[in-house]
């Protein structure tokens, strides 16, 4: 995956970029189909805002969060993420016409229950 990182009115630091790499990476254990990523950190007074970005075959999903602290911003949109994540990946693998899919996604399923 590729992973651009974006910083707005403040400095980019190596340790926020490293964080960022390593928050987004987390992503591709629930879909391995995804293309790109992007990370956009802007500060604003007293509020950290971070917008994260992926393009996942021909969907793009997104997640904006705000609070006082830049990490925390990152970890929150990145767990917005993975819920969207594992939302599209239901829908796609049990679209019609997809069965052998949807049946690999209800054994893993049953897997994790056990």
């Amino acid at each position: 995956m590729k992973l651009h990182i974006t910083a707005r009115h403040f400095k980019l630091t190596d340790a926020i970029k490293t964080f960022a790499e390593t928050e987004v990476a987390r992503l591709e254990k629930y879909h391995d189909g995804i293309i790109d990523g992007e990370v956009i950190l802007a500060a604003e007074k007293q509020t950290r805002i971070a917008e994260v970005l992926i393009k996942v075959h021909a969907q793009k999903l997104t997640a904006t969060e705000k609070s006082e602290n830049i990490e925390k911003s990152i970890t929150l949109a990145v767990d917005k993420l993975e819920r969207q994540l594992k939302k599209y990946k239901g829908k796609f693998l049990q679209k019609k016409g997809n069965v052998k899919a949807s049946l690999a996604f209800a054994d893993t399923k049953v897997a994790q229950a056990l």
